[in-house]
């Protein structure tokens, strides 16, 4: 029953964090905060995660574990996943935000395992498919996934400015899935 307790707090801990840093990133974030949304007090926090950079480690790989859950990846079809990408940021915006602080205030720090691994896997499979010449060899590895993550998260940095302009959610999605399909071929 302890354990269950704690895996509940920890928990809610996470969701909370990941709402916060989301909204206010490492340096604005407060873990007074956190602590409140999650119903715990900060000693419980600091308990669990050592600091606030370490919540926000473990909050941003709980939200990457997240993501690759929903999106997959599947070096065999470049476009559907640049689709799911699309969606998932879509459908869950915060997330987007919470990996643009993890890029703007980490730039220089500690990697973080999860993200490591992940990258490493996707690389991994790019270059199979790349050897079984089922992915384009025009580009590395690197640079293909990084066009086709920044293509898929494209809309989502759009000036507000454009506003009643911006095309349907389906549109853009297409976009993104026909700009894959022409980087490939």
């Amino acid at each position: 029953m302890q354990q269950r307790n704690a895996d509940r707090t920890k928990a809610r801990i996470l969701a909370a964090a990941i709402e916060e840093f989301a909204a206010r990133g490492i340096a604005g974030a407060r873990v007074d905060r956190i602590a409140e949304v999650a119903g715990c007090n900060k000693a419980m926090l600091y308990a669990y995660f050592g600091n606030k950079d370490g919540l926000f480690d473990a909050a941003f790989s709980a939200s990457v574990d997240r993501y690759l859950d929903e999106v997959g990846f599947d070096a065999d079809d470049l476009p559907a996943y640049a689709g799911r990408v699309f969606d998932y940021f879509e459908a869950h915006p915060d997330r987007l935000r919470l990996s643009t602080w993890y890029r703007l205030e980490r730039p220089d720090g500690e990697p973080l395992e999860a993200i490591v691994a992940v990258n490493h896997s996707r690389l991994d499979e790019l270059q199979r498919g790349m050897r079984r010449r089922v992915v384009t060899r025009q580009f590395t590895a690197v640079t293909l996934l990084s066009l086709i993550q920044a293509i898929a998260t494209s809309w989502s940095s759009m000036n507000p400015e454009y506003g009643a302009d911006l095309p349907s959610a389906t549109v853009r999605r297409r976009a993104v899935v026909t700009a894959v399909e022409k980087i490939l071929s």
